[in-house]
Protein backbone atom coordinates (compact mmCIF):
# COMPACT_ATOMS: atom_id res chain seq x y z
CA UNK A 1 0.00 0.00 0.00
CA UNK A 2 3.18 2.48 0.64
CA UNK A 3 3.39 3.12 -3.31
CA UNK A 4 -0.10 4.10 -3.22
CA UNK A 5 0.06 6.09 0.13
CA UNK A 6 3.04 8.28 -1.29
CA UNK A 7 1.93 9.36 -4.43
CA UNK A 8 1.20 12.88 -4.64
CA UNK A 9 -2.51 12.24 -5.94
CA UNK A 10 -3.02 10.78 -2.30
CA UNK A 11 -0.46 12.95 -0.68
CA UNK A 12 -2.46 16.11 -1.85
CA UNK A 13 -5.46 15.15 0.78
CA UNK A 14 -2.96 15.59 3.67
CA UNK A 15 -3.62 19.27 2.94
CA UNK A 16 -7.56 18.97 2.44
CA UNK A 17 -10.00 18.92 5.88
CA UNK A 18 -12.56 16.63 7.10
CA UNK A 19 -14.46 19.45 8.23
CA UNK A 20 -15.68 21.30 4.79
CA UNK A 21 -13.86 24.51 5.42
CA UNK A 22 -16.12 25.10 9.07
CA UNK A 23 -12.68 25.14 11.16
CA UNK A 24 -11.96 28.15 9.28
CA UNK A 25 -14.34 30.18 11.15
CA UNK A 26 -14.66 31.37 14.47
CA UNK A 27 -17.94 29.61 15.68
CA UNK A 28 -17.26 28.18 19.58
CA UNK A 29 -18.45 24.78 18.18
CA UNK A 30 -15.22 23.90 16.13
CA UNK A 31 -12.82 25.70 18.06
CA UNK A 32 -10.22 23.31 19.32
CA UNK A 33 -10.83 20.90 16.90
CA UNK A 34 -7.83 18.48 16.02
CA UNK A 35 -6.76 18.67 11.96
CA UNK A 36 -8.15 15.94 10.36
CA UNK A 37 -7.78 15.34 6.76
CA UNK A 38 -8.83 13.85 3.81
CA UNK A 39 -5.97 11.73 3.53
CA UNK A 40 -6.25 10.27 7.46
CA UNK A 41 -10.29 9.69 6.39
CA UNK A 42 -8.96 7.35 3.47
CA UNK A 43 -5.94 5.65 5.30
CA UNK A 44 -8.64 4.83 7.89
CA UNK A 45 -11.47 3.84 5.44
CA UNK A 46 -8.62 1.60 3.97
CA UNK A 47 -7.73 -0.18 7.04
CA UNK A 48 -10.62 -0.71 8.50
CA UNK A 49 -11.91 -2.78 4.86
CA UNK A 50 -8.74 -4.88 5.46
CA UNK A 51 -9.12 -5.53 8.74
CA UNK A 52 -12.06 -6.78 7.93
CA UNK A 53 -12.62 -8.65 4.27
CA UNK A 54 -8.31 -8.52 3.90
CA UNK A 55 -9.35 -8.28 -0.02
CA UNK A 56 -6.73 -5.81 -1.60
CA UNK A 57 -8.91 -4.56 -4.31
CA UNK A 58 -11.80 -3.89 -1.37
CA UNK A 59 -8.86 -2.27 0.77
CA UNK A 60 -7.69 0.22 -2.41
CA UNK A 61 -11.05 1.42 -3.12
CA UNK A 62 -11.75 2.59 0.30
CA UNK A 63 -8.24 4.21 0.11
CA UNK A 64 -8.44 5.75 -3.24
CA UNK A 65 -12.60 6.81 -2.60
CA UNK A 66 -11.74 10.69 -2.10
CA UNK A 67 -9.01 10.63 -4.51
CA UNK A 68 -10.84 13.46 -6.64
CA UNK A 69 -12.33 15.46 -3.09
CA UNK A 70 -11.55 19.36 -3.65
CA UNK A 71 -10.41 22.05 -1.43
CA UNK A 72 -12.65 22.28 1.52
CA UNK A 73 -14.43 18.96 0.14
CA UNK A 74 -18.49 19.57 0.00
CA UNK A 75 -18.85 22.74 0.02
CA UNK A 76 -18.05 22.10 -3.77
CA UNK A 77 -21.04 20.05 -3.63
CA UNK A 78 -23.06 23.71 -2.43
CA UNK A 79 -20.83 25.33 -5.46
CA UNK A 80 -22.16 22.93 -7.89
CA UNK A 81 -25.72 22.82 -6.42
CA UNK A 82 -25.69 19.29 -5.55
CA UNK A 83 -25.29 19.43 -1.72
CA UNK A 84 -28.21 17.82 -0.57
CA UNK A 85 -26.37 14.93 -2.70
CA UNK A 86 -23.11 15.96 -1.96
CA UNK A 87 -21.73 13.17 -5.03
CA UNK A 88 -20.86 16.01 -7.44
CA UNK A 89 -17.21 15.05 -7.58
CA UNK A 90 -16.69 11.63 -7.10
CA UNK A 91 -17.63 11.32 -10.97
CA UNK A 92 -13.77 12.84 -11.24
CA UNK A 93 -12.48 9.43 -9.04
CA UNK A 94 -11.29 7.29 -11.99
CA UNK A 95 -10.05 10.09 -13.98
CA UNK A 96 -7.45 11.59 -11.18
CA UNK A 97 -6.30 7.56 -10.51
CA UNK A 98 -5.77 7.23 -14.51
CA UNK A 99 -4.23 10.44 -14.51
CA UNK A 100 -1.69 9.77 -11.82
CA UNK A 101 1.65 7.34 -13.18
CA UNK A 102 2.12 7.26 -9.67
CA UNK A 103 -1.25 5.20 -8.58
CA UNK A 104 -1.22 3.21 -12.02
CA UNK A 105 2.20 1.80 -11.41
CA UNK A 106 1.36 1.18 -7.94
CA UNK A 107 -1.87 -0.92 -8.79
CA UNK A 108 0.16 -2.36 -11.71
CA UNK A 109 2.29 -3.61 -9.12
CA UNK A 110 -0.43 -5.07 -6.91
CA UNK A 111 -2.56 -6.86 -10.25
CA UNK A 112 -5.12 -4.95 -9.63
CA UNK A 113 -7.03 -3.03 -12.81
CA UNK A 114 -8.20 0.44 -12.23
CA UNK A 115 -11.74 -0.26 -13.01
CA UNK A 116 -11.63 -2.52 -9.78
CA UNK A 117 -10.62 0.18 -7.26
CA UNK A 118 -12.30 3.24 -8.95
CA UNK A 119 -15.62 2.91 -7.65
CA UNK A 120 -16.06 2.11 -3.95
CA UNK A 121 -19.71 1.48 -4.36
CA UNK A 122 -18.86 -1.96 -5.83
CA UNK A 123 -17.96 -2.86 -2.38
CA UNK A 124 -20.64 -2.94 0.48
CA UNK A 125 -18.18 -3.10 3.45
CA UNK A 126 -16.65 -0.24 1.76
CA UNK A 127 -19.76 1.87 1.01
CA UNK A 128 -23.73 1.04 0.96
CA UNK A 129 -26.97 2.98 1.43
CA UNK A 130 -28.14 5.43 3.97
CA UNK A 131 -28.61 4.52 6.87
CA UNK A 132 -26.08 0.98 6.92
CA UNK A 133 -23.02 1.22 8.29
CA UNK A 134 -20.00 0.74 6.32
CA UNK A 135 -16.29 1.98 6.68
CA UNK A 136 -16.75 5.00 5.10
CA UNK A 137 -19.35 5.83 7.74
CA UNK A 138 -17.48 4.22 10.33
CA UNK A 139 -14.30 6.26 9.96
CA UNK A 140 -15.72 9.50 10.02
CA UNK A 141 -18.11 8.95 12.68
CA UNK A 142 -15.23 7.33 15.21
CA UNK A 143 -12.93 10.13 14.18
CA UNK A 144 -15.34 12.85 14.84
CA UNK A 145 -16.76 11.28 18.02
CA UNK A 146 -13.25 11.49 19.01
CA UNK A 147 -12.49 14.77 18.23
CA UNK A 148 -15.65 16.50 19.47
CA UNK A 149 -15.18 14.49 22.97
CA UNK A 150 -18.40 12.58 22.76
CA UNK A 151 -16.29 9.41 23.96
CA UNK A 152 -12.79 8.73 24.87
CA UNK A 153 -10.54 6.62 22.63
CA UNK A 154 -10.97 3.56 25.05
CA UNK A 155 -15.08 3.83 24.40
CA UNK A 156 -14.08 3.94 20.66
CA UNK A 157 -11.85 1.12 20.71
CA UNK A 158 -14.62 -0.90 22.50
CA UNK A 159 -17.22 -0.37 20.11
CA UNK A 160 -14.77 -1.48 17.27
CA UNK A 161 -14.01 -4.57 18.86
CA UNK A 162 -17.74 -5.26 19.27
CA UNK A 163 -18.08 -5.37 15.14
CA UNK A 164 -18.59 -7.85 13.00
CA UNK A 165 -19.51 -8.88 9.36
CA UNK A 166 -22.65 -10.44 9.11
CA UNK A 167 -25.59 -11.06 6.33
CA UNK A 168 -28.24 -7.71 6.46
CA UNK A 169 -32.17 -7.73 5.69
CA UNK A 170 -31.29 -8.10 1.71
CA UNK A 171 -28.70 -10.68 2.06
CA UNK A 172 -25.49 -7.97 1.43
CA UNK A 173 -22.79 -8.09 3.15
CA UNK A 174 -22.57 -5.31 5.90
CA UNK A 175 -20.94 -4.34 8.94
CA UNK A 176 -22.79 -4.71 12.61
CA UNK A 177 -22.51 -5.23 15.88
CA UNK A 178 -22.60 -8.27 18.03
CA UNK A 179 -24.29 -6.87 20.76
CA UNK A 180 -27.38 -4.05 21.49
CA UNK A 181 -26.15 -2.72 24.00
CA UNK A 182 -22.98 -1.12 22.22
CA UNK A 183 -25.15 -0.79 18.89
CA UNK A 184 -27.13 1.66 20.94
CA UNK A 185 -24.48 4.05 22.06
CA UNK A 186 -22.93 3.98 19.15
CA UNK A 187 -26.12 5.15 17.14
CA UNK A 188 -26.79 7.56 19.60
CA UNK A 189 -23.77 9.13 19.36
CA UNK A 190 -23.42 8.54 15.56
CA UNK A 191 -27.19 10.93 15.49
CA UNK A 192 -25.38 13.85 17.77
CA UNK A 193 -22.83 14.25 14.97
CA UNK A 194 -25.80 13.54 12.52
CA UNK A 195 -27.00 16.87 14.30
CA UNK A 196 -23.77 18.86 14.05
CA UNK A 197 -23.46 17.90 10.27
CA UNK A 198 -26.85 20.22 9.47
CA UNK A 199 -26.45 22.70 12.40
CA UNK A 200 -27.01 26.63 11.02
CA UNK A 201 -23.15 26.84 11.75
CA UNK A 202 -22.29 23.97 9.43
CA UNK A 203 -24.59 24.30 6.75
CA UNK A 204 -24.50 28.31 6.85
CA UNK A 205 -20.21 28.22 6.97
CA UNK A 206 -20.61 25.93 3.92
CA UNK A 207 -22.92 27.60 1.71
CA UNK A 208 -21.04 31.11 2.53
CA UNK A 209 -17.79 29.51 1.18
CA UNK A 210 -19.31 28.63 -1.65
CA UNK A 211 -20.66 31.85 -2.75
CA UNK A 212 -16.80 33.53 -1.83
CA UNK A 213 -15.07 30.82 -3.98
CA UNK A 214 -17.95 31.27 -6.99
CA UNK A 215 -17.70 35.57 -6.57
CA UNK A 216 -13.58 34.86 -7.13
CA UNK A 217 -14.07 32.16 -9.67
CA UNK A 218 -16.51 34.92 -11.45
CA UNK A 219 -13.77 37.50 -10.95
CA UNK A 220 -10.82 34.99 -12.31
CA UNK A 221 -8.91 35.20 -8.74
CA UNK A 222 -9.18 31.91 -8.81
CA UNK A 223 -9.80 28.99 -11.22
CA UNK A 224 -11.89 25.86 -11.31
CA UNK A 225 -8.70 23.59 -11.76
CA UNK A 226 -7.30 25.58 -8.33
CA UNK A 227 -10.21 23.72 -6.62
CA UNK A 228 -7.83 20.34 -6.65
CA UNK A 229 -4.71 22.47 -5.09
CA UNK A 230 -4.81 21.90 -1.60
CA UNK A 231 -6.52 24.35 0.75
CA UNK A 232 -2.95 25.94 1.73
CA UNK A 233 -2.70 26.52 -1.54
CA UNK A 234 -6.01 28.33 -2.86
CA UNK A 235 -6.33 30.46 0.30
CA UNK A 236 -2.90 31.72 -0.64
CA UNK A 237 -4.64 32.57 -4.21
CA UNK A 238 -7.53 34.28 -2.10
CA UNK A 239 -5.31 36.02 0.09
CA UNK A 240 -3.15 37.75 -3.00
CA UNK A 241 -6.27 39.68 -4.28
CA UNK A 242 -7.39 42.24 -2.14
CA UNK A 243 -11.05 41.73 -2.21
CA UNK A 244 -11.00 37.86 -1.91
CA UNK A 245 -8.46 38.62 1.15
CA UNK A 246 -11.40 40.51 3.08
CA UNK A 247 -13.99 38.45 2.05
CA UNK A 248 -11.89 35.59 3.20
CA UNK A 249 -11.27 37.19 6.52
CA UNK A 250 -15.04 37.66 7.25
CA UNK A 251 -16.06 34.59 6.60
CA UNK A 252 -13.07 33.40 9.15
CA UNK A 253 -14.37 36.01 11.52
CA UNK A 254 -18.18 34.28 12.18
CA UNK A 255 -18.92 33.38 15.22
CA UNK A 256 -22.90 33.99 15.89
CA UNK A 257 -25.69 32.22 14.27
CA UNK A 258 -28.73 34.47 14.19
CA UNK A 259 -32.38 33.53 12.99
CA UNK A 260 -34.78 35.44 11.11
CA UNK A 261 -33.97 37.82 7.84
CA UNK A 262 -31.54 39.93 7.28
CA UNK A 263 -31.25 42.16 4.07
CA UNK A 264 -28.10 40.39 3.10
CA UNK A 265 -26.66 37.67 4.86
CA UNK A 266 -29.89 35.54 5.32
CA UNK A 267 -30.73 32.34 3.80
CA UNK A 268 -32.76 29.67 3.87
CA UNK A 269 -30.34 26.50 3.54
CA UNK A 270 -31.49 22.49 3.01
CA UNK A 271 -28.97 19.85 4.27
CA UNK A 272 -28.21 16.32 3.46
CA UNK A 273 -29.33 14.79 6.50
CA UNK A 274 -26.47 11.75 6.95
CA UNK A 275 -27.59 9.01 10.08
CA UNK A 276 -26.98 5.59 10.58
CA UNK A 277 -29.26 2.93 11.72
CA UNK A 278 -26.81 0.04 12.23
CA UNK A 279 -27.78 -3.66 12.53
CA UNK A 280 -27.29 -6.18 15.24
CA UNK A 281 -26.57 -9.57 14.55
CA UNK A 282 -29.60 -12.06 13.95
CA UNK A 283 -31.86 -9.20 15.47
CA UNK A 284 -32.28 -6.37 12.87
CA UNK A 285 -31.87 -3.03 12.92
CA UNK A 286 -31.01 -0.35 15.86
CA UNK A 287 -33.93 1.72 15.66
CA UNK A 288 -36.59 -1.01 15.67
CA UNK A 289 -35.03 -2.67 18.56
CA UNK A 290 -34.44 0.71 20.88
CA UNK A 291 -36.55 2.63 21.90
CA UNK A 292 -34.44 5.43 22.80
CA UNK A 293 -32.57 4.92 19.55
CA UNK A 294 -36.13 5.07 17.55
CA UNK A 295 -37.35 8.31 18.84
CA UNK A 296 -34.31 10.07 18.66
CA UNK A 297 -33.81 9.38 15.23
CA UNK A 298 -37.52 10.79 14.24
CA UNK A 299 -36.44 13.36 15.86
CA UNK A 300 -33.19 14.21 13.68
CA UNK A 301 -35.00 13.01 10.66
CA UNK A 302 -38.30 15.77 11.31
CA UNK A 303 -36.17 18.37 11.67
CA UNK A 304 -36.64 21.22 9.11
CA UNK A 305 -34.12 23.80 7.81
CA UNK A 306 -37.00 26.56 6.55
CA UNK A 307 -36.06 29.23 8.93
CA UNK A 308 -33.42 32.03 7.70
CA UNK A 309 -30.58 31.79 9.05
CA UNK A 310 -27.24 34.14 9.32
CA UNK A 311 -23.94 34.72 10.40
CA UNK A 312 -21.94 37.55 12.41
CA UNK A 313 -18.64 38.43 13.70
Amino acid sequence: MQPLTEAPAMVRLQHVGMNCGCEYTSFPMFEGLDDSSRYDHSVGCALIVWHFTHDVRQAVAALLHDISTPVFAHVVDFLNGDHLRQESTEDATEKVIANSPELMEALSGLGVRLEEVSDYHLYPIADNDTPRLSADRLEYTLGNVLNYRLAPWETIQAWYDHLVVGKNEVGEDELMFDDLATAEAFALAALHMSRVYVSDEDRYAMQMLAELLRKHLNRGVITHSDLYLTEPEIISKLESDALAAHDWQVFRAMRQMHKGPHPEKSRVIAAKKRYINPMVRDKGRVADLSQTVHEDMQRFLENSFDEEIWGWC
